[in-house]
C-alpha cells in the first residue's frame, strides 16, 4: 500500500483510470490528510488535540485500520512538505468527491480547528482557501463553522 501511495504523488495527485478503485481511494485518503496537516501547522502551534482530530476525523470518514492511518499521516507529512500549493491536494478533492462530501471535507477541517479550543485567523484563512479551491459555496463554509463551533461549545 505504501508504494501504491508513493507512485500516487509521483504521478502528482492525479487519479489514474487504468489502476484499481482502492488505490484512487487511498490517494483521496492522503489528500485529505495532507490538508488536515497543512490546517495543524498553519499556526505554527502543535497541540496534541489537533493531531488526535486529525486521527478521529481520517479514522471515522475513511474507516482506517491503525496502522494504515499511520502510514497514510506520515506519507501527508511529507506529501505537505514537498507540495507547493493547496491545488495539489484540492484538484484531487475536486475530481473524487461530490458537494456533500466537499461540505463533510469542511466541517473536518473546523473540526481540527477547533480541537484545541480557539481559532486563529491562519486556520480560518486556511480553511477559507480550500473552501473557495474545491468549490464549497460561502453559506455552506459558513453553516460547517457554525456547526462545529456549536458541537465544540456544547462539549
Amino acid at each position: 500500500m505504501i508504494l501504491a501511495i508513493k507512485k500516487f504523488f509521483e504521478d502528482k495527485l492525479f487519479l489514474n483510470t487504468e489502476v484499481n478503485q482502492g488505490e484512487n481511494a487511498h490517494r483521496i485518503e492522503l489528500a485529505s490528510a495532507a490538508l488536515l496537516l497543512e490546517l495543524m501547522k498553519i499556526d505554527g502551534h502543535f497541540d496534541e488535540r489537533e493531531t488526535h482530530a486529525i486521527a478521529e476525523v481520517l479514522v471515522s470518514t475513511f474507516s482506517l485500520d491503525q496502522q494504515t492511518l499511520e502510514d497514510i499521516i506520515k506519507l501527508a507529512e511529507i506529501e505537505s512538505h514537498r507540495s507547493t500549493s493547496l491545488f495539489d491536494f484540492t484538484s484531487l478533492i475536486n475530481a473524487s468527491y461530490n458537494y456533500d462530501q466537499r461540505v463533510r471535507l469542511i466541517e473536518n477541517l473546523w473540526r481540527v480547528a477547533y480541537s484545541d479550543k480557539r481559532i486563529d485567523r491562519y486556520e480560518d484563512n486556511l480553511i477559507r482557501r480550500i473552501s473557495d479551491l474545491i468549490y464549497v459555496n460561502h453559506s455552506d463554509f459558513i453553516k460547517a463553522k457554525l456547526k462545529i463551533r456549536d458541537v465544540v461549545s456544547a462539549s
